[in-house]
């Protein structure tokens, strides 16, 4: 998404262009060159590029055999970075040849002013240069090139700080300070002390090296419940690897805090149950629902308004829905389902029923309406289906582990309510659209600089706060645009690859907005299904039996992949959920027919 260029920037390459930047200085005689592998004739040794944005090419080159290319991509600008040893006090000259739109060069943590260059334009190579002094105390400085955001890529070669090296880098020493947590069934938090002289840390579960990140803390995923894990912490810096810390032991949860699986089986179909209206696919009635639905969600619970989280659900009205049951009918057939073993909730949201939670006034409305619905009807629990601008994140809102906003923070504390007035068989669910989860992987809010959909991955908060209590999540995959999997490409909805490049999202997890050191953790498969349209009628993306068949060879058998590479299989994934069960009734029982008639093994 287009940002605007900050004003500093644009000045300077105005300056630039007019020839009245200050000329480097003079290189002194003790003077060296500092940067290393410059002309990247090493690949990337030295080197650090953000989200696997950078690689090394053949060609274009402005010398040598190599040079470097980098890719900027959704919230990521292909920042490649390297830091140096420099002396305090002193002067230094930055240079690099250049090619592509917006460009830039510059060095951070100089202990004076920060300096950068860019171009606007470079069709052919072009060399940024610039200088700057560093401060009476600092003795490392980081260079860097990057691109600009929506721009294709670019490429850097000859990359030169010419001045005074500093003294050789030590060792830095094992952190301390490690410990763990609240563990949740497949996540353990981790912490530490800083390291002075540390550009990085290796974080290690046993004896396995399972991260590096930049910051003092992690998330170590794919877990196994009810399994202690021992884990230490190593720093990095340009002369090597620290020994490691003391080990910490963290035992998983059991995961049976709601987020089991409340009798439902191995391998569930979910269906949306049109309850409270008719549209072209006609009215169902619950009596008729077929067997093979284990989880009916009733569509839809909607608020009075939108922020006054008061839920109100009704039976179609006979005038839109002739053939509709009398509400004892209704009820008495919720209660043979669930004899059958079948789970009945209540959806709340929908495409017309915006939810706002701005006020705690509004959640403790939710939590009184909800509960009252849940008893009337005998219902099992609830599934929320917040879309359109329901959930939104305030500026300054970029931690999904800590969320600010008070639509996000107002609902994570409401359904935490129900769960606890309920207990462990209460079901949750949740529906959201990829434009809430997965795009999260891009962007994140409206941006560290503002500008972007504040919608954007604003469920990813909910469900990181809820995991131990959420039954299913069944994404929404249809009626989206293309959305970029963990391969960096971008998938289109209705075929086999969008479900599987979607579905490895979750089931892998992803740095949210690219930032590794927030990562967005795995749930566990039997946690997930796979949402899509009942027929064409449905919605958009419907996708064939036999690309769905694709999709869950791919996902539980790792067969039948296609291009995309998933990073695990999944034998207990859990099934697939689609809108809806009147859509399928209308379209011969199609969808349903192929789940029963699936092999999962």
């Amino acid at each position: 998404m287009a940002r605007s260029r900050p004003l500093t920037l644009i000045l300077a390459g105005a300056l630039a262009a007019g020839g009245l930047l200050a000329l480097t200085p003079g290189a002194q005689a003790a003077d060296a060159e500092l940067a290393r592998n410059g002309g990247f004739e090493a690949g990337l040794d030295g080197w650090t590029c953000t989200a696997g944005s950078g690689a090394v090419v053949t060609s274009p080159v402005h010398g040598g055999a190599k040079a470097l290319r980098a890719t900027p991509a959704g919230s990521d600008n292909a920042r490649c970075s390297q830091t140096v040893t420099v002396k305090p006090s002193s002067t230094y000259a930055l240079s690099g040849w250049v090619r592509g739109s917006y460009v830039y060069l510059g060095a951070t943590g100089t202990g004076t002013t920060d300096v950068s260059t860019w171009t606007g334009s470079a069709p052919d190579w072009q060399k940024l240069s610039t200088s700057f002094t560093t401060g009476p105390s600092t003795t490392s400085v980081t260079i860097y090139t990057h691109g600009w955001y929506g721009t294709p890529a670019y490429q850097a070669d000859d990359l030169s700080l010419y001045g005074p090296g500093g003294d050789p880098v030590q060792l830095p020493a094992a952190p301390t300070g490690l410990a763990a947590g609240s563990p949740t069934s497949t996540t353990v938090p981790l912490t530490w002390s800083a390291v002075s002289g540390a550009t990085s840390y290796n974080v290690y579960r046993g004896a396995t090296k399972i991260q590096t990140v930049t910051g003092t803390s992690a998330t170590a995923t794919g877990l196994t419940a009810s399994t202690a894990y021992t884990f230490q912490v190593s720093a990095v810096n340009a002369a090597g690897e620290s020994p490691k810390s003391a080990a910490v032991t963290a035992t998983t949860t059991s995961g049976g805090g709601g987020g089991g699986d409340q009798g439902l089986p191995a391998h569930a179909l979910v269906g949306y149950l049109h309850a409270s209206f008719a549209n072209g696919s006609g009215y169902t009635r619950m009596a008729d629902v077929p067997d093979s639905w284990d989880v009916i969600n009733l569509a839809f619970g909607e608020p009075t308004s939108v922020t006054s989280g008061d839920i109100r659900f009704k039976l179609c009205p006979v005038a839109e829905c002739p053939n509709v049951e009398s509400e004892a009918e209704f009820k008495a057939a919720i209660k043979a389902k669930q004899a059958a073993g079948k789970k009945v909730l209540i959806s709340i949201g929908g495409q017309n029923g915006q939810v706002q939670l701005s006020s705690t006034a509004a959640r403790d409305a939710f939590v009184t309406s909800v509960s009252k619905i849940i008893d009337e009807y005998g219902l099992d629990g609830l599934d929320i289906d917040f879309e359109g601008h329901s959930l939104s994140l305030q500026n300054g809102d970029t931690d999904f582990r800590n969320p600010t906003s008070p639509v996000v923070v107002n609902l994570i504390q409401a359904v935490k309510t129900l769960k606890a007035k309920y207990g462990a068989k209460f079901v949750l669910t949740m529906a959201p659209e990829t434009f809430f989860v997965q795009l999260g992987y891009q962007f994140y809010g409206s941006g560290p600089w503002g500008g972007q959909d504040p919608r954007a991955g604003a469920y990813l908060p909910v469900i990181h706060a809820l995991r131990d209590d959420l039954t299913l999540l069944h994404v929404q995959d249809y009626n989206s645009g293309p959305i970029m999997g963990l391969d960096n490409q971008y998938h289109s909805m209705g075929g086999a690859d969008f479900h599987i490049a979607m579905t490895d999202m979750l089931l892998t997890g992803f740095p949210v907005a690219g930032n590794a050191d927030r990562f967005f953790p795995a749930l566990r498969a039997d946690q997930v299904a796979i949402g899509l349209p009942a027929s064409t009628q449905a919605g958009n993306g419907h996708t064939s039996p036999a690309e769905v068949d694709k999709a869950l060879d791919c996902l539980t058998k790792k067969v039948n992949c296609g291009s995309y590479q998933t990073h695990g299989t999944w034998p207990a994934l859990r099934g697939l959920m689609t809108w809806s069960i009147n859509w399928d009734r209308f379209n011969q029982w199609e969808f349903s027919k192929n789940f029963d008639a699936y092999n999962w093994s």
